[in-house]
């Protein structure tokens, strides 16, 4: 027991031990071919054990998000601050009132629907009726060349 008792721990060791293994390092991030999706449909992709929808919404889509009163929302976002490219919107697919996965094209904003409970989400993933608090969550996410998403 002596020995142990004159090892010294830095917090440093500490932190090092408690970083991530490889294999959840991998799980980090997620790459995506955007050329496969095309325009106006959702394509769905597991990250971090979350559905992330993926959707290459039309002009008429980004206008109608962009022009909608935005400040009368519930949680108030105008679109400009839920997407880097008007053209791509990437969110978590996670209802924000208790956790299910909405329904893609649907609902009545022609956004999506979650069925447990009734939440419907406009074109931006904006709440827009039903019990859900807060619009559906934007990930960290980056686009390294035009036809690539990088998720994480």
């Amino acid at each position: 027991m002596e020995q142990v008792a004159d090892m010294q721990f830095l917090p440093s060791d500490f932190l090092v031990n408690m970083s991530a293994s490889a294999d959840v390092l991998a799980q980090a991030k997620v790459e995506i071919g955007l050329a496969s999706i095309p325009e106006g449909k959702n394509v769905i992709i597991k990250w971090r054990g979350k559905p992330v929808f993926i959707r290459h919404r039309t002009q008429d889509e980004i206008q109608e998000a962009q022009q909608y009163d935005w400040k009368t929302l519930r949680d108030p976002q105008p679109d400009e601050d839920r997407v880097q490219k008007p053209e791509w919107l990437v969110m978590l697919g996670v209802c924000t009132h208790l956790g299910c996965v909405p329904i893609g094209e649907s609902g009545d904003y022609g956004g999506w629907f979650c069925p447990c409970h009734g939440s419907h989400y406009d074109i931006s993933g904006r709440v827009r009726k039903g019990p859900a608090p807060l619009n559906l969550e934007v990930p960290q996410y980056s686009f390294p060349d035009e036809s690539t998403l990088v998720i994480g």
